[in-house]
């Protein structure tokens, strides 16, 4: 550090995630943001009452309107992927199955996982170049069609 030069704090520093982008994976979509986006300081507390499984709930709503919500509301899937990175920053990924639009939040599936980075920069870059679908989210994600 040169003489005079003074270091100063990050306004991006998360002490969730560091002050990084965040990568998520919904069902076959990488969602990128930064934490710092989330939840404005005014909301924090707010924030903190709201649990996790009242996250997993609403997505399950979210879900059970729009089965296929992160491809038509990906803005909504987007946040949804926020809150759940936020509240469990033990899981990128989320699977929400619904089997059919406007079904009950009850029927809609889920699954969760903690994907490696090298395979989550995988998707990232599959999804940028538009090669990211159902089918490849499974094969290296969910396995669901495998047998």
């Amino acid at each position: 550090m040169r003489p005079g030069v003074r270091l100063r704090p990050n306004p991006a520093f998360s002490p969730v995630f560091g002050g990084c982008a965040v990568l998520f994976l919904i069902n076959d979509t990488v969602f990128e943001f930064e934490a710092r986006d989330i939840v404005p300081p005014l909301d924090a507390q707010r924030f903190a009452a709201v649990s996790l499984g009242y996250v997993i709930q609403l997505g399950k709503e979210l879900y059970a309107e729009e089965p296929l919500l992160h491809r038509v509301a990906p803005e909504r899937a987007r946040r949804l992927a926020a809150l759940l990175a936020m509240k469990q920053p033990d899981i990128n990924a989320a699977l929400f199955v619904a089997p059919a639009q406007y079904c009950s939040p009850d029927q809609v599936g889920t699954r969760f996982c903690n994907l490696a980075i090298e395979v989550m920069a995988s998707l990232h870059t599959q999804n940028q170049q538009g090669a990211l679908d159902a089918v490849v989210a499974d094969r290296e994600v969910w396995r669901r069609l495998a047998a």
